[in-house]
């Protein structure tokens, strides 16, 4: 079965933590990520090296703009021109990454908001428990995107704990 991938998601300059988790799989998919991920370049050839290792050295070297490529696609024109002048797919994450992420500083802070948020979290008596849940998932799955883990536990013990007293 042969594997044809979608256009990559487009990054306009908003939902940056959606789009990482997109293209990082878009990536993923074309054997891509590693590229991206370390910066790899392929070491050169020996003297006289064997047409199949010349055929591979080829493709592992044009990796490099593949994942380029891939990147360049993924965001708008107006993103393009912060990222043009790099000369790899990892210094083209790595701007993007600093630029709309934010430092590790802001990542923590917004975390810590996060978890406030997530904390103080309780359900109101006209609210239908689908509605509960959904804002608390969107409060974890916010958490997640910034890179930190979230036990399932501490979401069950979250909804036990704050349902009204007519759901007990």
């Amino acid at each position: 079965m042969s594997f044809a991938p979608p256009l990559p998601p487009v990054f306009t300059g908003e939902n940056y933590h959606i789009w990482v988790v997109k293209m990082r799989t878009y990536l993923q998919a074309l054997d891509l990520w590693s590229v991206v991920e370390n910066d790899f370049e392929p070491p050169p050839l020996r003297a006289n090296p064997p047409i199949a290792q010349i055929r591979q050295h080829g493709e592992e070297r044009a990796k490099k703009h593949k994942a380029m490529a891939c990147l360049q696609n993924g965001v708008s024109d107006v993103i393009f021109t912060r990222i043009m002048a790099c000369d790899s797919p990892k210094q083209e994450w790595d701007r993007l990454k600093e630029e709309f992420m934010g430092s590790d500083k802001t990542r923590q802070q917004q975390i810590i908001n996060l978890r406030r948020e997530f904390e103080n979290l309780k359900m109101k008596e006209s609210e239908a428990i689908k509605q509960y849940s959904d804002r608390i998932m969107a409060t974890i799955n916010n958490i997640k995107l910034l890179g930190k883990n979230f036990s399932d536990n501490r979401v069950v013990e979250k909804v036990i704990t704050t349902l009204p007293e007519r759901f007990e």
